[in-house]
């Protein structure tokens, strides 16, 4: 029997030889996706920019604190050791809800887990206009990094669900890009709004930018397997790159759907009639498969290789995005003017950094480099950048440590968009949310440990010594990464869990 074939793993054999075979009424005969109606080219590349946008008002949420950080820490009397504890809070919700997001949009999906976010994270970067304190500035930045962190888990999910394996990475450094330019726009931004309006009002307004982008989400997204707007050919292209486990999927569940037909039929369902292929699985047939639990995950060292490199590398991104504003006002003088004249300028080397990151490795692929090969190179690449921060310490003008510390952003956007990347390299999608989710957990213990660090050795002895210990924290983690992961390649999980197979109409 087909099913017996399927069950024991012979599913992919059969799919390539064309050896899915049905005979009698009615004939199996190749179902194509229905390209009558409204559609859009392209329409992979619409759904990252949509992602893209989410990742930009992300950052400009995160940031308005950071920004206004030498204003709100006279007018509330706080110190570096209080604004690092505000701080953490965040990171604290944000390491939490890394890996329940992620879990959560392998159940949901990525168009409700998104929504479900950026409500919780909008509404909490609004009632930030009402702090008083440490105690409520405290628990709003606790709310706000519970919905910040599905972002992540979430765009890792879309890119994976819309994008081939060699496209990925530069899909990634589109949304990934997101971040460098809501820094970037962020600065002057926040800085234009405190001026006209004050920082109470400035949380309102770029609060809202969240609940618009809604709108858009929820009117745009869909899956491919649901999308009305896809093209038949747009819709081969991203199932060609997929892997041959998702395509046996597929194909497994249209074939048992095709005998329970002939079943109710009360017609023959033998084996050697006419060829079942990918392309015959109609657009609209979505699989529902069991989520990946997370002590299962936890037995491969590839995952526990993306959270260690995170936990020791992502601290450096978080140093520069919580604490630049405070650094160039207490060590180089700047005022909140020219904060937001000049701080955006190492998010613009960033933003470089992202999308040539995800660009030169899908070109390296293309050119008939390994995956494994593309990877670690563009990665270890990176690394040796980031150790800049060392001479960003002791720079005698802002500029110049603002010059050094874009090269240090330029290489961590390189590094983490490929890194991003690998928990699709490495595992079927329906596993990729939550290996993403426990990679961002790894960053955020990192990070939290880092920022109360920073405010004590702040308050202490000054900004210095905490530059020099993150220039040393790339390498680091790029060593752990490459010593526990091995090659890069695509790893089964098929003897951990049996997928439900089942059909969703549009």
């Amino acid at each position: 029997m087909v099913e017996s074939k399927i069950a024991t793993g012979d599913a992919a054999d059969l799919v390539r030889r064309g050896a899915l075979r049905e005979a009698g009424a009615p004939a199996i005969t190749p179902m194509s996706a229905d390209d009558t109606g409204f559609k859009l080219r392209g329409l992979r590349w619409y759904i990252v920019g949509l992602v893209f946008l989410a990742t930009l008002i992300n950052y400009i949420d995160r940031l308005t604190l950071s920004t206004l950080a030498p204003v709100i820490t006279r007018e509330l009397n706080l110190s570096a050791t209080d604004f690092a504890a505000i701080a953490t809070w965040f990171l604290l919700a944000y390491t939490i809800s890394q890996s329940l997001s992620g879990k959560l949009y392998d159940r949901v999906g990525t168009r409700r887990g998104f929504s479900i976010s950026i409500i919780i994270w909008s509404l909490a970067a609004a009632a930030h206009a009402f702090a008083r304190g440490v105690a409520s500035l405290s628990f709003f930045r606790f709310m706000l990094g519970l919905g910040e962190a599905g972002n992540w888990p979430g765009a890792a999910k879309a890119v994976a669900e819309w994008f081939p394996v060699r496209e990925r990475a530069f899909g990634m450094a589109i949304f990934n890009s997101g971040a460098a330019i809501g820094s970037i726009i962020a600065l002057p931004l926040i800085v234009w709004l405190y001026t006209n309006f004050g920082w109470q009002a400035t949380f309102i307004l770029t609060a809202s930018l969240g609940l618009a982008w809604l709108v858009l989400w929820l009117t745009f997204y869909e899956t491919p397997e649901r999308h009305k707007w896809l093209t038949e050919a747009e819709r081969r292209h991203i199932l060609e790159g997929q892997r041959v486990e998702q395509t046996t999927l597929e194909v497994a569940r249209f074939v048992s759907e095709q005998r329970v037909a002939a079943e109710h039929a009360h017609t023959p369902f033998v084996e050697d009639i006419a060829a079942v292929t990918p392309e015959a699985v109609p657009v609209n047939a979505h699989i529902t498969q069991a989520a990946v639990r997370w002590r299962d995950l936890l037995k491969y060292r590839q995952v526990w290789a993306i959270v260690l490199a995170r936990f020791f590398t992502d601290p450096i991104w978080w140093l520069y995005l919580t604490w630049l504003p405070l650094f160039l006002n207490r060590v180089h003088g700047y005022d909140l003017k020219q904060i937001g004249l000049f701080a955006w300028v190492p998010f613009v080397a960033a933003d470089v950094g992202s999308l040539f990151g995800g660009w030169i490795s899908g070109y390296l692929i293309g050119r008939g480099w390994s995956v494994n090969g593309a990877r670690k190179t563009v990665i270890g690449f990176a690394a040796c950048l980031m150790p800049a921060g060392i001479l960003a310490a002791y720079a005698a003008t802002p500029l110049v440590a603002l010059a050094l510390i874009g090269v240090v952003l330029f290489g961590f956007q390189v590094w983490i968009n490929n890194v991003q990347t690998l928990p699709s390299d490495f595992f079927p999608s329906r596993a990729v949310a939550s290996v993403a989710g426990l990679g961002g957990t790894g960053a955020g213990l990192g990070a939290m440990i880092f920022t109360l660090m920073t405010g004590r050795v702040v308050d202490a002895v000054g900004y210095t010594l905490v530059l020099v210990i993150a220039g040393l924290l790339a390498p680091i983690g790029t060593l752990v990464l490459f010593a526990l992961a091995g090659n890069i390649k695509t790893i089964s999980l098929t003897q951990l869990d049996t997928p439900t197979l089942a059909q969703t109409q549009t």
